[in-house]
């Protein structure tokens, strides 16, 4: 059973159709990669994911349960959103730390603030609180030495490189445990270098079986790293998958114009 099952996600604002339709299933320890020229509706399709926008119309299925159906999409209180988005971690393309928050605090607000609701909403016990806050760092100084930062645990995010800031913001997407970890263009923001340190840990994540979606302009990342492709065009999946059909034999005209024209988003 997949994971993961997209099912005719639409998405307007106003009088522009970003997403017409689109479905798609992806199974547990897979890597999907979306690639597409720039409007072609990429990062609105993880928004929609990740509840940062609404789909206008369409079904999410996470491990055989609906976790949103837009037939039913006003019952969805503020509550119920939280709780929906921990299905999947989102990567940012421009880190979104918190400025004024050390690097393991970074990683640590999001689990502490599940386990303050928790505790708030009694189905954690109070007094297992300090027990769960230990639990908490030592998961977070665990996901940094994974990252390869275990000493920048104390550091502040403008102390650090937009790759290392990059590393922290996936350490921090994994601490809540997602079912799916999407990127939204992750190495957009930084510079050749810094761009294969980001690469290199997405692709460990690969090794150890975590569930992948990508929104990238690297190519040759893409060819390398995938287990299935998505062309996306204005609005639709033009073409899908695997690396081999997209990149060697696709016979779709617009995907042969893209990967042939040298851009990079």
């Amino acid at each position: 059973m997949a994971i993961l099952e997209v099912q005719n996600i639409k998405k307007s604002f106003g009088k522009i159709d970003v997403l017409k339709g689109i479905g798609f299933e992806l199974e547990k320890g897979e890597v999907l990669t979306i690639i597409g020229s720039s409007g072609s509706g990429k990062t609105t399709l993880l928004r929609c994911l990740n509840y940062l926008e609404v789909p206008d119309s369409g079904r999410i299925v996470v491990n055989g349960n609906t976790v949103f159906d837009s037939e039913e999409k006003d019952k969805y209180t503020d509550e119920n959103i939280r709780a929906l988005r921990l299905h999947f971690g989102l990567v940012f393309q421009s880190f979104n730390l918190f400025p004024q928050y050390t690097v393991l605090d970074n990683i640590m607000l999001a689990p502490k603030l599940k386990l303050k609701e928790g505790i708030k909403n009694k189905t954690v016990p109070a007094q297992a609180k300090n027990e769960e806050l230990n639990r908490i760092r030592e998961k977070a100084c665990a996901l940094l030495d994974m990252v390869g930062l275990s000493e920048k645990v104390n550091a502040y995010p403008f102390q650090l490189s937009g790759g290392q800031q990059q590393r922290v913001a996936i350490a921090r997407a994994l601490a809540l445990e997602p079912d799916v970890l999407c990127f939204d263009e992750p190495t957009s923001a930084l510079d050749p270098e810094l761009t294969v340190e980001v690469l290199r840990v997405i692709k460990d994540l690969k090794k150890t079986g975590r569930t992948m979606v990508i929104v990238t302009h690297e190519m040759e990342f893409a060819r390398n790293v995938s287990d299935r492709i998505i062309y996306m065009r204005d609005g639709v999946i033009e073409a899908q998958g695997t690396p081999e059909e997209i990149f060697g034999n696709s016979q779709n005209a617009h995907l042969q114009q893209f990967l042939n024209s040298g851009k990079e988003f």
